[in-house]
């Protein structure tokens, strides 16, 4: 039996359109660029990974932070400074992150038009301002969301955060993505349910374990599905 009028937040990026895809093809150039006279891709991927963790604690997320670990990545395995033209060709490869349209997962449109009409719709990214705002004007969905917002980081205090921003009783409301890290654990550990929706080309770094005997937590295989629970 569907749920009624709960409050139902929705991750974007890799839940709404896609997003990681694009900056796991950049990854792939630039390891065929780099072309690495003794390490093989595993094993440059994992120093990138390494590079990435560190800078996304410090500097956050998006393009500009990834453009910057990979020419981490290039200084430390050729253990100089990268040159002027390193770094244009570096722009070069990425140049489709600033390009890139967004690209809605299959059946969002359809179904956020028959959840707005059940349920209180919220948004909630992480990333830099600017970069996600642009990907929030040209996806054509704000009018189902009642409001929107982006943050740096999403833990548990940003839920309670939100719950409290919005007046809503945590174990009445949903969130739903397809981080276990950013999405599903700190939302349950706020108070929330979660709707798991897996992405095969989420990044590593959003990777996490969940307990498969929390109640709290639907596991659906896409969008569209939600459509028979609430």
């Amino acid at each position: 039996m569907p749920y009624t009028g709960q409050v139902l937040v929705f991750d974007a990026d890799d839940t709404l359109w896609e997003n990681n895809v694009v900056f796991e093809r950049v990854i792939d150039d630039f390891l065929e660029w780099l072309d690495h006279p003794t390490l093989d891709r595993v094993e440059i991927r994992a120093i990138l990974d390494d590079i990435e963790r560190a800078n996304a604690v410090t500097h956050g997320y998006g393009s500009k932070v990834f453009l910057h670990s990979l020419g981490e990545c290039l200084e430390r395995l050729r253990e100089r400074p990268a040159t002027d033209a390193e770094r244009r060709d570096i722009d070069g490869l990425a140049r489709a992150l600033v390009e890139h349209r967004v690209e809605l997962m299959p059946g969002v449109a359809e179904a956020l038009d028959e959840l707005a009409g059940r349920h209180e719709l919220l948004l909630l990214t992480k990333g830099e301002h600017e970069e996600q705002q642009r990907k929030l004007d040209a996806c054509g969905l704000l009018h189902h969301f009642g409001a929107a917002h982006i943050v740096k980081e999403k833990d548990a205090d940003t839920y309670r955060w939100l719950a409290r921003e919005h007046d809503f009783d945590p174990a009445r409301a949903w969130m739903i993505g397809n981080s276990p890290k950013s999405d599903i654990r700190p939302a349950r550990a706020a108070g929330m349910n979660a709707v798991f929706i897996p992405n095969e080309n989420t990044w590593v770094l959003e990777h996490d374990e969940l307990d498969p005997t929390d109640t709290g937590v639907l596991r659906l295989a896409a969008f569209p599905d939600l459509l028979r629970h609430f």
